[in-house]
């Protein structure tokens, strides 16, 4: 048997294998900091909760410096008696500022933030609240919030920071608790007040047959909602004949009112549409750009708002303002002449508007101007009263943005009176944002309210 084949000697074909690498240890395990929902928060006081120079602690400060005895007169629990205590006024009057600044326009938002965000909890210092308590309290004190408003501008009077010697007016559209749809003719609107009336009529009758029933305080609910629903369609009716005199002879049937929020008008806004919207007229210093004057209209020509604005101005603060801006819109020759009047004395700076003929300078004076308006075409024709009038954006322009910033863009009341109550809380916050801003004291001596205010229209 022959012999097994030995391998050859000779050079190997192809390639040699190659080492195999060594092997790579395995990677450490990651170290992190795990969430331990387990562990015990070391105690603190509430007033840990915020630091030193915290807003919630300035608005707090300031408000301490209010006269609030108007809202304590009012309530009824008293020692030695019976009855629940309801909350600290100063308390309400902190949260809603602070709301204000924060961008926040909803009670029951404000509900939520009072439990579950710290320096609305610090402001509460533990005071229960709910959220009907806290929307009842932002629209019904009109008032107080007018006597406030003057509050807010005379600390910065006194401390130099605001003259009054030139301001700026302006508008600002915001839309209103109220849908396109709502917007109805006459004969619908007098077909929803009779279902009304028969809701009205048949709830309080269940409500009367039934007075053992468990579910009562639900039926005294669905009851009140019909009222208010009848009582909104009974003011549309009764606003009806002044939106038909707007319209032409013709077409005084198609006049619409809204079965929702009956004062709101429909207004073109800044986007270019047309929506059911509020006009916010807002008066502000030139010097520190603080509000001075707060207006709601229902209509949305800016026409003839200045005088008014300003008649308000000296009845807050017993003086006009020696200078007025305002856009081309409020410009009107009746307003220029009572400004301009030697019992007035306020100089009126607004662009003249584009005459029909464009070979005319409007600037020049025509044959019928009286005094006054004569004045203002030669004044805006100059270069010292365009200097001036840059003043206008720089300050009105301002406010309206921070507004906007603040979340002032639709409303979540109804009303003319109620809207005039949110854009007082606007302007009061803006006031207390640019006190901090100027470095002002924010406690001052407390002014008295004022038994009829103006602002109630």
């Amino acid at each position: 048997m022959s012999a097994p084949l030995e391998p050859s000697e000779g050079p190997a074909r192809g390639p040699s294998p190659e080492p195999s690498p060594a092997a790579k240890p395995p990677r450490p395990k990651p170290r992190v900091r795990r969430a331990d929902r387990e562990q015990l928060l070391p105690p603190m006081p509430l007033d840990g909760l915020l630091e030193d120079d915290h807003q919630a602690r300035l608005v707090w400060q300031f408000v301490g410096g209010l006269d609030l005895s108007c809202l304590y007169d009012a309530i009824k629990a008293v020692e030695g008696h019976p009855g629940r205590p309801p909350a600290d006024p100063p308390v309400l009057v902190a949260l809603w500022l602070y709301a204000t600044l924060e961008g926040v326009g909803s009670a029951r938002a404000l509900d939520y933030l009072c439990t579950h965000h710290n320096a609305f909890r610090w402001l509460t210092g533990g005071v229960s609240l709910n959220y009907h308590t806290l929307a009842d309290f932002r629209t019904r004190h009109l008032d107080l919030l007018d006597s406030l408003l003057t509050h807010s501008v005379a600390v910065l009077r006194e401390q130099g920071l605001v003259d009054l010697n030139r301001v700026a007016h302006d508008g600002l559209r915001v839309r209103a608790s109220a849908g396109a749809a709502s917007f109805r003719r006459q004969p619908t609107l007098d077909e929803c007040l009779q279902e009304a009336r028969t809701q009205v009529e048949r709830l309080r009758a269940e409500l009367d047959e039934d007075r053992a029933s468990g579910n009562r305080r639900q039926r005294k609910a669905k009851g009140r909602a019909a009222r208010e629903r009848q009582q909104r369609l009974e003011q549309a009716l009764a606003r009806l004949p002044e939106l038909q005199a707007k319209k032409k002879a013709d077409e005084k049937d198609k006049a619409r009112c809204s079965s929702t929020d009956p004062e709101a008008t429909v207004m073109k806004m800044a986007d270019g549409g047309y929506r059911p919207a509020y006009n916010f007229q807002y008066t502000a210093d030139t010097q520190g750009q603080a509000v001075v004057a707060v207006e709601v209209l229902t209509t949305g020509s800016d026409q003839g708002g200045l005088l008014p604005a300003l008649e308000q101005v000296n009845e807050r603060f017993a003086a006009y303002p020696q200078e007025a801006l305002a856009d081309g819109g409020f410009a009107t020759h009746g307003d220029i002449e009572a400004l301009g009047a030697p019992e007035v004395g306020c100089t009126v700076y607004a662009p003249v508007p584009e005459p029909k003929d464009p070979s005319r300078d409007r600037h020049t004076p025509l044959p019928g101007d009286s005094p006054a308006v004569a004045a203002w075409r030669l004044r805006m024709g100059a270069e010292e009263a365009k200097a001036i009038y840059k003043q206008r954006a720089a300050t009105i322009e301002c406010v309206n943005a921070q507004a906007r910033n603040r979340n002032l863009r639709q409303l979540t009341v109804r009303g003319r009176l109620k809207a005039k109550a949110v854009a007082l809380w606007y302007a009061l916050a803006h006031n207390v944002r640019r006190a901090i801003s100027l470095g002002a004291a924010l406690v001052r001596r407390a002014l008295p309210v004022r038994a009829e205010p103006a602002a109630q229209g």
